[in-house]
């Protein structure tokens, strides 16, 4: 508006310069009366001064005209220039007006995803998780009660389990560390985030809460491997095709993180508590607390850790950690699957050279009746490979690419039958 006001008083200055020119320039009847003054002494100086007054006249007539085209011209750009004004000031102000209903929109928008996510809380839980840890945090509070006993399921030296039933109705398990285990809480986290495979544990999220840090993970209905042989009745539903099937998750998951991951991981812990099943029987490594990844210019030079009894023997006298380490814990986590108990005795037997004379059979789970011929094959092929694990020399070792792809592919030719089958023999059987 200041602007519009502006150019019209520009507008009419410029008509009284234009009026005030013209004025001075003079006018014909002033002219007429001068020329008739000088009439009375000079007919010729009259007649002389009549054809100046002619030219003079024309001079002024043109300067009259072409001041009122420049005012004309004047007044017609700046119309125009008021309506280019105008209009661009119109279009702003649509144009801010629709930025605000495009910002409304997009307000409403985030409302309405905010009102969907509200409705969506009993929902999937990576969808809770995603939305709002609080919310989720307060689920698993109310579902165990603020960590009631009642609700433990499974310790151990890093922290608690505990089975939750969110609200709809999935069941969950929550890991509770101990307040002093902030690495390994972090440690954990960042291991499983970059690592996906069918046979290790899926975790679901994590909360490092002022009061408290767990972590969430599918829940496995049927625990720990450890927990299962020491059933009698689930021992004897683990059937020898399904250890068989137990066997082969734990190599691929091993085999996975040895040569499928960049920088290879190693576990550091591998027994049968960190083996968990589900409802079908089928095997998950978990709890990766411990787990470190390799770097190939570094020493790997790291603290002990692991579970006594799966700890590989060369860690006692050096504490640089390889991926044949948990090859040995493997092997003795094997043992443990076909034995269905902890094989301390037989190690010790086959470290002292005395197992010259033990049947294969005899160290079978007697809970189990033998295996038949179809599932035998595989049986002793698993005890081999088992016995190949524990050598002591770590370079004797099979690597689990070479377990896995032997578990898979190949079979042990043997002339005998199983009952007739010796572990020393087992033992000189190369597996390579």
């Amino acid at each position: 508006m200041d602007f519009i006001l502006f150019t019209l008083h520009t507008y009419t200055f410029v008509l009284w310069i234009t009026f005030l020119t013209a004025a001075a320039m003079g006018s014909p009847a002033s002219n007429d009366f001068e020329a008739s003054l000088l009439g009375r002494w000079n007919l010729r100086a009259m007649k002389l001064k009549t054809v100046n007054e002619e030219n003079q006249n024309k001079t002024q007539d043109s300067i009259c005209v072409t001041a009122l085209v420049v005012a004309v011209a004047f007044f017609v750009i700046v119309t125009c220039g008021l309506l280019f004004v105008c209009r661009h000031r119109f279009k702003n102000r649509d144009l801010e007006q629709g930025r605000l209903n495009l910002g409304l929109l997009f307000l409403c928008c985030a409302r309405l995803k905010k009102t969907n996510a509200e409705q969506s809380r009993h929902g999937d839980m990576l969808k809770i998780l995603n939305y709002d840890g609080k919310i989720a945090y307060n689920h698993i509070i109310r579902a165990t009660q603020n960590f009631d006993p009642s609700y433990c399921v499974g310790a151990g030296s890093c922290g608690t389990v505990y089975r939750a039933q969110l609200p709809n109705g999935k069941v969950v398990a929550i890991k509770k560390l101990h307040d002093d285990d902030t690495s390994q809480f972090r440690n954990e986290a960042r291991v499983l985030s970059e690592i996906r495979h069918r046979n290790i544990l899926k975790l679901l999220g994590f909360c490092l809460h002022d009061k408290c840090m767990f972590l969430v993970y599918e829940y496995m209905e049927r625990g720990s491997l450890f927990s299962v042989l020491r059933d009698e009745d689930e021992a004897k539903k683990l059937k020898w095709s399904r250890r068989v099937n137990v066997v082969k998750g734990i190599s691929s998951a091993l085999a996975y993180l040895h040569h499928g991951c960049s920088p290879p991981v190693v576990h550091r812990d591998i027994s049968s508590k960190n083996i968990l099943i589900n409802s079908e029987f089928q095997a998950f490594v978990s709890d990766f607390g411990t787990a470190r990844l390799l770097n190939p210019n570094s020493s790997n030079q790291i603290v002990l850790a692991g579970t006594y009894g799966y700890i590989a023997p060369e860690l006692a006298f050096s504490l640089i950690n390889t991926e044949k380490c948990d090859v040995y814990s493997f092997g003795v986590v094997v043992l443990e699957i076909m034995l269905g108990k902890y094989p301390g005795e037989l190690i010790s037997s086959l470290l002292s050279r005395c197992c010259e004379q033990i049947l294969l059979k005899d160290s079978l789970d007697p809970r189990l009746p033998p295996p038949n011929s179809v599932v035998a094959p595989d049986v002793v092929l698993m005890m081999a490979l088992a016995l190949a694990c524990l050598h002591p020399n770590p370079k004797s070792r099979p690597t689990m690419q070479h377990i896995f792809e032997k578990i898979f592919t190949g079979k042990l030719l043997l002339e005998m039958p199983l009952h007739n089958i010796r572990m020393s023999q087992l033992m000189s059987v190369g597996v390579y």
